[in-house]
């Protein structure tokens, strides 16, 4: 990061010197000027960087905390979480299981908490049974009916998006499996966007 940043500021600070066109030279406080200058940029964009990275992992803690008993799995990718949680669907359904309710609650009072601007992207998914258009449409009402039931309890509608992957193998815990060998594909993951820190 730090050999970034200093390229960065080198080749800044050789368009200085370019810009001084037919003079040849730059006055070393000029130069000076424009390298404090990236410096102060810098040093406020890795603090920006250093909270994010700060709010990111306690929102982690806290859902890691009030989701244990739901057996929900976090990742921690890109600046975002994933959160694939315990909610499943019966075969060839998008109707949320009772016993799923709780985990969905838990989850959205740590968000309403802790991070009320957080985006909330919901992720559905389907077993290998069907053909792929019907699967990316079941995957779709999946993920409305959780999206739905979440803004039912209190997150924003303009901060929770519904999105189906439908069969996609790659994304498949199970890959392949269907029927009653595939709960584990039908299912909805929960990403985690935080606003910037300022």
């Amino acid at each position: 990061m730090r050999n970034t940043r200093t390229l960065t500021i080198s080749a800044l600070a050789a368009a200085v010197l370019m810009a001084s066109g037919c003079s040849n030279y730059v006055k070393r406080e000029d130069y000076d000027a424009v390298v404090s200058e990236l410096r102060s940029r810098d040093s406020s964009l890795q603090s920006q960087i250093d909270a994010n990275k700060s709010a990111i992992e306690q929102l982690r803690s806290s859902l890691e905390a009030r989701l244990s008993a739901h057996e929900a799995q976090i990742q921690q990718l890109a600046g975002r979480l994933h959160v694939d949680m315990n909610v499943h669907f019966a075969y060839d359904s998008a109707d949320l299981r009772e016993q799923d309710r709780g985990t969905l609650d838990a989850f959205s009072q740590v968000i309403n908490g802790h991070h009320p601007n957080a985006h909330i992207t919901v992720e559905g998914f389907t077993d290998a049974a069907g053909n792929a258009a019907y699967n990316q449409r079941l995957g779709q009402r999946r993920a409305d009916a959780v999206r739905d039931y979440l803004v039912s309890s209190g997150l924003g509608a303009d901060r929770v998006t519904a999105v189906s992957y439908g069969e996609e193998r790659k994304r498949q815990l199970s890959p392949g499996a269907w029927g009653d060998n595939g709960l584990a594909n039908r299912r909805v993951t929960l990403v985690v966007d935080l606003p910037p820190v300022s």
